[in-house]
């Protein structure tokens, strides 16, 4: 089966996830600016989680672009990380409320780990479903920031009842390392 239905399904799922993001800001009863003050929290959460979504949206794009085709795993595989990403409204929501808290800090974190793992288990899944020579697993190669950004959201998870800003560092670390540009499968597919 090809992978059309798929994409269109997770782009939805995905923009789902954002229409309810931003549902969550809520505009403040006063017209001075100084009112917007105590939202600051709320809209840099939101905005964190936005730069996640789309990330995960383009390497999504990324990873089908390169897939020829599906199977039934592939499929479950992708709803389990819709599933974990869903989570994401949830999450930022009640970081942005209780300003950095250790417990919505970590289980935020854990949500962000869920969904890298949920990613590398769909990326092993369309690996396996198109052999050894597929242009992925060249592009792809031994996933080093992959592997990096499970290792930080596992050190940052910890580190939230200790130190919520290292945590926050460290989850926005993995976004810095994969909103630089990665052109291996661009270049593999060309």
């Amino acid at each position: 089966m090809t992978t059309n239905r798929l994409e269109a399904f997770s782009d939805g799922v995905l923009a789902i996830v954002i229409t309810i993001m931003v549902l969550e800001l809520k505009a403040p009863h006063e017209v001075t600016l100084k009112s917007l003050i105590p939202e600051i929290p709320v809209f840099a959460s939101y905005l964190f989680s936005f730069i996640y979504i789309g990330i995960y949206w383009n390497n999504h794009h990324h990873l089908f672009q390169a897939a020829q085709k599906v199977n039934g795993k592939i499929l479950w595989a992708n709803l389990h990380l819709l599933f974990w990403l869903s989570l994401i409204p949830f999450t930022t929501s009640w970081l942005g409320e209780n300003h950095l808290s250790a417990t919505p800090v970590a289980l935020y974190g854990f949500n962000l780990l869920m969904s890298a793992v949920a990613y590398f288990i769909l990326q092993s899944y369309i690996l396996k479903h198109h052999g050894k020579d597929f242009v992925l697993k060249k592009a792809i190669g031994r996933d080093l920031k992959g592997k990096l950004s499970v290792v930080l959201y596992i050190v940052g998870l910890f580190l939230s009842f200790l130190s919520t800003w290292i945590a926050v560092v460290l989850y926005a670390v993995v976004a810095i390392i994969w909103l630089i540009p990665d052109k291996r499968i661009e270049r593999n597919l060309e």
